[in-house]
């Protein structure tokens, strides 16, 4: 696989192919900053803000073939990390637009929306701005009504500081048409329509970057309210369901069977199951000690369990994952409760973890390090769960993360259910299923 890099690839970009249909094929994956068509050659080059989005949408659709207007499209990490003038150059002449890409370095002092408005409408009418946090530092798209107020913009502003010594304006044209934004807070706002909603704070404007919107009232045991969980796997499947996912299942309760019952307890099945879904209760069957009920958040997150976990190996078993007859599981003396589990996934970043949805991988990905963590820590957190073939240590927006590969899907499953949510070096770490091939 290629380097990773925030410039994504795609071949067989037919002559029907617009430029906002490729931009609705990545949107749910962060803001894109750039596109451009290369149409002598059926391709195009699209950048995202940062390379985790790309990755995002690169292993989602390595297992989900994507498709614009009935043809396959092929993505790829592009071998550029950033387009250029020159890359743009082949698809339009780095021409003026409406729309200013803004990184702003030096930032001592918090800069919103209103700021940046504050600064650009002296040149027009500002209709819309986004702005991202990113390794490289904080980024905004900038939208006026004509281009001539983005040209007399730039020309003016490029390079100057917006407070003392600090917060320097860096400006290139984004060759972006239209921005969408979903929100009017200090992150996004769009000027020519007051009333949208402010959204909750401390999420995402784009859609599917960071979390669903954050509708979060009317939250459930376990589960959030169905407008914002459907608002999450639209923003996470780019509108559509992975294949063999109907999304009409009610049922909330699996069952499984086949389990390994000296190997097994209800905090390792929360760890297996929470990746598909928030957990609400688990029960092990006492007088069938190879079974065990699992109610999970609603009947999406349950489906997403049992398509991804039949048949997966676990402690030298193949497990049987069905839906139960029960439509709950009655909280007794036996169960396990964790409604309020600070640990269940989907509280946070909803889309994004609908999108990590996948059946058992070699490859697992651990996250929520100590800053200070070595490779050899890892592996020897994890080698007991089997053979490690490579691992890797790196840093993501500043916090440490590690991949590691085994030799079997089941070694993987192992390690993640024995290891998810333990305690290292005053950290809790945290793991789920890598669809990367190979590191």
């Amino acid at each position: 696989m290629a380097e990773p890099s925030k410039v994504i690839h795609v071949r067989n970009v037919g002559h029907e192919i617009s430029e906002n249909d490729l931009l609705q094929l990545f949107q749910p994956f962060g803001v894109i900053t750039k596109l451009v068509m290369l149409r002598a050659k059926n391709q195009a080059l699209l950048q995202m803000q940062d390379i985790p989005s790309a990755v995002n949408a690169l292993q989602f659709y390595a297992n989900v073939q994507p498709s614009i207007r009935g043809r396959n499209v092929y993505v790829q990490f592009s071998s550029h990390q950033e387009l250029t003038t020159m890359d743009q150059n082949q698809a339009r002449e780095d021409e003026p637009n409406r729309i200013l890409l803004v990184t702003v370095h030096h930032m001592l002092y918090p800069i919103t929306a209103d700021v940046l408005h504050q600064v650009f409408s002296p040149h027009g009418f500002v209709e819309k701005i986004v702005t991202f946090q990113k390794s490289a530092g904080f980024q905004a798209l900038i939208q006026y009504q004509s281009r001539q107020s983005a040209v007399t913009a730039r020309s003016t502003l490029q390079g100057r500081n917006i407070y003392d010594g600090c917060c320097q304006l860096d400006i290139q044209f984004s060759n972006l048409d239209e921005l969408q934004v979903n929100y009017n807070n200090d992150r996004s706002r769009d000027f020519t329509n007051p009333n949208l909603p402010t959204e909750q704070k401390g999420r995402s404007s784009q859609p599917g970057y960071g979390d669903a919107g954050g509708m979060h009232s009317g939250a459930r045991a376990g589960g959030f309210s169905q407008m914002a969980n459907a608002a999450a796997i639209a923003a996470a499947f780019g509108g559509g369901l992975p294949p063999g996912i109907t999304g009409t299942n009610e049922r909330c309760t699996v069952l499984v069977a086949n389990l390994n019952p000296d190997r097994i307890d209800e905090d390792k099945m929360f760890n297996l199951f929470s990746i598909y879904g928030n957990i609400v209760r688990i029960k092990l069957l006492r007088n069938k000690p190879d079974h065990a009920l699992i109610q999970m958040g609603d009947g999406f997150q349950a489906e997403l369990a049992v398509h991804f976990l039949k048949g997966a190996m676990l402690f030298g078993k193949r497990l049987e994952v069905n839906y139960s007859k029960h439509a709950n599981i009655t909280q007794g003396a036996d169960t396990h409760e964790y409604a309020n589990s600070n640990l269940n996934r989907f509280n946070r970043n909803a889309a994004k973890n609908y999108r990590y949805c996948c059946s058992p991988t070699k490859m697992i990905h651990l996250s929520t390090l100590p800053q200070d963590i070595t490779e050899e820590e890892i592996v020897s957190l994890l080698e007991e769960h089997g053979t490690i073939v490579n691992s890797k240590v790196f840093e993501m927006n500043g916090k440490k993360q590690a991949l590691v590969q085994f030799e079997t899907e089941e070694q993987a499953t192992e390690a993640l259910v024995c290891k998810h949510a333990s305690p290292l070096s005053g950290s809790v770490v945290r793991i789920s299923f890598s669809q990367l091939q190979n590191i």
